[in-house]
């Protein structure tokens, strides 16, 4: 575990979103490009609706690669609590609830 990790792996594997490791760091390298489009668009004076309009898309692109690692930890970790059975599975549905909530907020 790193010093910026939330939580270590568990003990039954990889996290959920593994077998798409590369494909979401694409995907955050690309909303990355969208945000230092941003700061560019500022830096020269863009109009203001035209700097809102990037970001609404970056935002929205955010929001998507959130909702892919919800289903994944969904699909993963919370399916793997309830195949474990025990009081697991409450702290995963929780925790998922949790992370819903801030998403909605958002």
């Amino acid at each position: 575990m790193t010093t910026t990790d939330a939580r270590p792996e568990t003990a039954h594997g990889p996290h959920g979103y593994a077998k798409e490791k590369d494909a979401h760091l694409k995907r955050l390298r690309r909303i990355e490009g969208q945000i230092r489009g941003l700061q560019r668009m500022v830096e020269e004076d863009v109009y203001c609706i035209d700097i809102l309009t990037q970001v609404s898309a970056s935002t929205k692109a955010l929001q998507s690669f959130a909702l892919q690692l919800l289903e994944e930890h969904l699909r993963h970790c919370v399916a793997h609590a309830a195949t474990e059975g025990g009081t697991e599975i409450d702290a995963k549905v929780e925790e998922a609830t949790a992370a819903i909530a801030r998403l909605l907020r958002t």
